[in-house]
């Protein structure tokens, strides 16, 4: 018995140029075969987290598109989302650094102010240096209380937020704890069709794990890396995969006053052969931790018992690459080890950049780890489909930029829709979704490709690479006009 959907309140092949390919992708879909008629929705988006929940929060909140059918499919329940709750000195492990522009946009639609902000951290320095070269940084700092450099914020209380705030709004049809079982396209039409049926076979349709079938006149994929959408639609999504692991974890900093009074509110990254390391500030004295690496490493880090791995993490900071090499060799003991090397060897960061707080403990059950990967789909948009978010792309954690572009996506579909529909136009017709197409691909290119860059001239040991890399810190660091050049385009 189907159950009705809630009520969310308120090389040797001939070449096929691109176009042609995706028209034959296209003219292979297979088409629905259900007996009963489907539910008929304006735009349907599959993929509850921040990305999906914030496009439908844009369009709800804008009176063009207020009145739109809207469908949301989400596979896990989001009532979870809404009840979540934590702890004051409790944090999840799964946090992101929002840039201004980020948060101006969440404020825009209304969402915002339903953050928790006593959970949230702003921070107005960020220090970067190289771990083969102490005498190469960089400094990022932003005097205004008013314009911080990013907020960090915990994901689960950003999805909070915006459940929050569509409940405010105008309902629309919720299929949580639902899975996608396939998705066709409407049948042709049939020889008794009259002139004023709705003809269907072009509207993507999706049969769900509940029984029901939706018809969209948008179908938007905002369901991931692995996205169901993207396949649907044939767009092939490139890249590679960096044979790195991101391990992430919460972690306690010495207070304040046992470091000279050095704010906790500053973000410090640095560079090592293996890749970043970065300490993101939390409120109360806690950060994130977001530790990129090689896979034998990360699962090293993840067999230490807790006070080890601190020595582990402190030593990154602190210690010569050979010597935090040497530590990962030694399956215990990395405490003693980590206090003979500091006792013998003075800390490698660069003499104006202070080192960031100790770190005395580690959350329990916070340490994770994720594969690393570089992805971006040949376009985001198709006939009656447009691709956001992870969906559309996939960019390495070191910048911290994956959830801004995200929702930067968002916001730009959603003033695309928002345009559309103002003038009276079908909201699926794939010209009319160019103006999205337009505005996000150019800059997400961009930023995946500096970023990817990024990456691999870091992961250089030869001396030619290190001198190089050293001299375009140093010199971005001296020109205050680059370095807001960067920083304006990082969103801050």
């Amino acid at each position: 018995m189907k159950t009705q959907p809630r009520a969310l309140f308120a090389r040797g092949r001939p070449y096929v140029c691109t176009s042609c390919a995706r028209s034959l992708q296209l003219q292979s879909r297979k088409y629905a075969t259900n007996a009963l008629p489907p539910e008929i929705y304006d735009v349907v988006c599959v993929g509850g987290g921040p990305v999906g929940l914030s496009l439908l929060t844009a369009l709800r909140s804008s009176i063009p598109t207020s009145k739109l059918k809207i469908a949301l499919v989400e596979a896990q329940d989001l009532a979870a989302g809404r009840s979540w709750e934590l702890p004051p000195n409790n944090y999840s492990n799964r946090a992101s650094s929002l840039t201004p522009s980020t948060v101006s946009f969440l404020s825009q639609i209304g969402a915002w102010p339903h953050v928790d902000l006593s959970r949230t951290q702003s921070y107005h320095h960020m220090r970067v240096w190289d771990g083969l070269d102490s005498s190469a940084s960089i400094s990022f700092d932003n005097s205004s209380p008013e314009s911080p450099l990013a907020h960090m914020i915990e994901n689960t209380n950003l999805t909070r937020a915006l459940l929050e705030r569509i409940a405010a709004l105008h309902p629309i049809s919720l299929y949580d704890k639902t899975s996608v079982a396939s998705i066709e396209l409407g049948p042709p039409p049939s020889s008794t069709s009259t002139i004023n049926t709705l003809n269907l076979s072009n509207y993507p349709h999706l049969t769900l794990s509940s029984g029901h079938t939706l018809a969209a006149r948008l179908l938007v994929g905002a369901d991931g890396l692995k996205s169901s959408v993207r396949k649907f639609t044939g767009i092939p999504s490139r890249g590679w995969d960096y044979d790195r692991d991101g391990v992430v974890g919460t972690l306690k900093l010495a207070p304040r006053e046992a470091h000279n009074n050095t704010p906790t509110a500053t973000a410090y990254q640095r560079f090592l052969p293996s890749g970043p390391i970065a300490l993101l500030p939390l409120p109360n004295d806690y950060a994130t931790l977001v530790w990129t690496t090689t896979p034998a490493q990360a699962a090293h880090l993840k067999s230490l018992s807790p006070s080890d791995l601190v020595a582990m993490i402190n030593a990154a900071f602190r210690l010569e690459p050979v010597d935090i090499n040497y530590m990962f060799t030694i399956p215990s003991g990395q405490v003693s080890e980590l206090s003979w090397r500091e006792s013998i060897t003075t800390p490698k960061n660069p003499i104006d950049i202070p080192l960031p707080p100790q770190i005395q403990s580690i959350q329990p059950h916070s340490i994770a780890s994720f594969p690393l990967r570089f992805r971006h789909a040949d376009t985001y948009i198709s006939s009656r489909v447009a691709l956001v978010g992870d969906a559309a792309h996939t960019i390495h954690p070191l910048a911290g930029q994956g959830l801004n572009m995200g929702l930067r996506d968002a916001s730009a579909l959603a003033d695309t829709i928002q345009n559309c529909v103002g003038h009276g136009g079908d909201i699926g017709v794939e010209s009319n979704l160019e103006g999205y197409q337009s505005k996000a691909y150019a800059a997400n290119a961009r930023m995946l490709g500096v970023v990817d860059k990024l990456h691999w001239l870091y992961r250089m040991e030869g001396w030619v690479g290190v001198q190089l890399r050293g001299l375009g810190l140093k010199g971005v660091d001296r020109l205050g006009s680059l370095k807001g050049f960067l920083m304006n385009a990082a969103g801050a």
